[in-house]
């Protein structure tokens, strides 16, 4: 990888703090620019506005959707913004080049009947008594805070002690918020923790490593996965005769923001609770209550009753 590259990575994970995933995803995306760049015979230390335009023109004839494009040229752009403050440009080329937006595509929303179903497959999904108390615990929490994957797998064992009624949730960028905990999400946790405290007694007492995380790896010394625990839910889905393609870790959260905003809560309240930076990013739940108002209307509107 190009020096200017690894650079780059390491003051965003230094003086951003930026979460393992984003590092990756910056990782693939420039170097799949260099790549292009070094087959056109160019090199990043001297590339120019003209030649970046025409690697966005190649990945939109290769198909890339409009925001993985808008996504590599974002990381272009920071990457040039970085060469440029350190003084290993003394321009930035990317700087006035207009992206092509991104699409808001409303996301698919599980009923509450199907995320039920889920909850209720969840208590018996398992190969063994313990899997299946994670697992219940795992689909109740999930639902009942909308963390976001990592922000739940990754959660420490301490985060369960004392019955909390929140939970600290470390979220992207290191930052910090606290999510409250519905009654049955309590129950879960709290059963949950009794038998992963039994199961670090009998690691303890066969000289094996204890689990410092709530959802451990099948080897106690990390957390579980975000892919082990994507694989699991889908299994989840097809025990509940959901089809697998609508039921995502992602998508569960997608439901806890707009089964609240459907039921009243209030906008503003579910972006500090999802951990959105911008409450643009949470508008996209309105739709629901456009259809609130839709059906309102239908329901109630004297020119809608034709008796």
């Amino acid at each position: 990888m190009h020096p200017w590259i690894n650079s780059f990575l390491e003051a965003q994970a230094a003086e951003l703090n930026a979460a393992r995933n984003t590092l990756d995803a910056y990782a693939r995306d420039l170097q799949d620019f260099m790549t292009w760049m070094e087959n056109q015979a160019c090199a990043l230390d001297d590339c120019v506005r003209d030649d970046i335009e025409n690697y966005l023109i190649d990945i939109d004839t290769r198909g890339l959707s409009k925001a993985t494009r808008a996504r590599r040229l974002s990381a272009i752009k920071q990457l040039y913004r970085f060469a440029f403050e350190e003084g290993l440009r003394s321009d930035h080329p990317a700087l006035k080049i207009r992206g092509p937006g991104r699409s808001k595509r409303l996301p698919h929303v599980l009923n509450e009947t199907d995320v039920s179903k889920l909850i209720g497959v969840s208590e018996e999904f398992g190969r063994t008594a313990s899997d299946q108390l994670r697992n219940a615990c795992l689909i109740e929490l999930l639902y009942a805070t909308g963390m976001r994957v990592t922000e739940l797998v990754s959660l420490p064992l301490t985060a369960a002690r004392g019955n909390p009624k929140m939970l600290l949730v470390m979220g992207k960028g290191g930052k910090e918020r606290m999510v409250p905990l519905s009654p049955p999400a309590r129950r879960k946790m709290a059963e949950w923790l009794t038998e992963a405290d039994r199961l670090n007694t009998v690691a303890r007492k066969e000289g094996n490593q204890e689990a410092k995380f709530l959802f451990p790896s099948r080897n106690r010394k990390t957390h579980m996965t975000r892919q082990a625990f994507f694989v699991m839910i889908k299994a989840m889905a097809l025990d509940a005769g959901i089809n697998p393609d609508d039921v995502t870790p992602h998508k569960l959260r997608h439901a806890f923001a707009t089964h609240l905003l459907a039921n009243g809560a209030d906008l503003r309240a579910i972006q500090v609770l999802l951990g959105h930076a911008n409450l643009s990013t949470t508008e996209i739940y309105t739709h629901v209550l456009e259809a609130r108002l839709q059906e309102l209307v239908m329901d109630h509107h004297p020119l809608e009753n034709d008796g």
